[in-house]
C-alpha cells in the first residue's frame, strides 16, 4: 500500500480504540480485527504545517482484555534512517533519532502530565518511558518496564510499525465509554529536512512532543 490518500476519519480532538475480543499480536499486521479500528490521520508537523504526502502516516489502535495495540502505517519514499546493528532485546536509548512512530498515553485523564511514552523503529526497536512533566522540566523514569512488542515490516515505498502494550503498564485497565489523553507522531528523515509529524500539533518553537496541553482523546469503544 504505497498510498494512503483514501478513506481516512479526520478527527482533530479524538482516537478511537476499537474493541477486540480476540488476542492480536504485535506482527499480526493483517489481522481481520484492523479493518475494524477507524484511522487515524497523521500528516502535518508538530508546527501545524502540512507535511509532504510522501510522509505522512495512519494510526490505528486497538483494545483487548489484555493490551493497547497500535498499527502506524507509514509512507516511506526515502532512505529508511535506522541503525546499522539493531537490537530488540532491551530498549534503545536514542532511538528517537532516527526514524520511528511513537504513541503517548496519560491513563488518566486528570493528570495528562504524567503519561508514557512509547516508541517503534522499522528495525523493531523499542523504547518505553514514564514522564512525569514540570514547568520547571521533564523527569523521566528511564528504567520504567512496561512489558510491551513491537514489531516492523517494511515494503516498497511503505512501513508498518505495531506495538502492543500491557494493561499492567498503565496501572488499570479502561472500561468501554472512558477516554484517556494521548498523542501521535512520527519522526522520518535526516537533517536538515528531518520531519516530526504530530496528530496533535505542539506549536513549540522548536520541535518537541513533550507538550500535554496538545494531547486528545482517546476513546475505548
Amino acid at each position: 500500500m504505497d498510498d494512503l490518500r483514501y478513506l481516512l476519519v479526520e478527527n482533530e480532538s479524538a482516537i478511537e480504540a476499537h474493541r477486540s475480543r480476540p488476542e492480536i499480536r504485535a506482527d499480526d499486521f493483517d489481522n481481520r480485527e484492523w479493518k475494524h479500528a477507524r484511522p487515524t490521520r497523521i500528516n502535518r508537523y508538530w508546527s501545524g504545517e502540512e507535511a509532504p504526502e510522501s510522509r505522512h502516516a495512519e494510526a490505528r489502535l486497538i483494545w483487548s482484555d489484555a493490551a493497547l495495540s497500535v498499527r502506524f502505517e507509514c509512507n516511506q519514499r526515502e532512505p529508511l534512517v535506522v541503525s546499522a546493528t539493531p537490537q530488540a532485546v532491551k530498549k534503545t536509548i536514542g532511538l528517537w533519532d532516527r526514524d520511528v512512530c511513537e504513541i503517548f498515553v496519560a491513563p488518566y485523564a486528570s493528570e495528562p502530565e504524567k503519561y508514557l511514552e512509547f516508541e517503534a523503529a522499522p528495525t523493531g526497536e523499542w523504547i518505553d518511558l514514564a514522564i512525569h512533566w514540570r514547568a520547571e522540566g521533564r523527569e523521566t523514569d528511564w528504567n520504567f518496564h512496561s512489558g510491551m512488542e513491537a514489531s516492523a515490516r517494511v515494503s516498497h515505498n511503505h512501513v508498518t510499525i505495531a506495538m502492543r502494550i500491557p494493561w499492567e503498564a498503565f496501572g488499570h485497565k479502561p472500561q468501554a465509554g472512558e477516554r484517556w489523553r494521548a498523542n501521535l507522531f512520527r519522526c522520518v528523515g535526516r537533517d536538515p529536512t528531518r520531519g516530526y509529524l504530530a496528530w496533535r500539533p505542539t506549536h513549540t518553537p522548536q520541535p518537541s512532543f513533550h507538550v500535554p496541553q496538545a494531547f486528545g482523546w482517546m476513546d475505548f469503544k
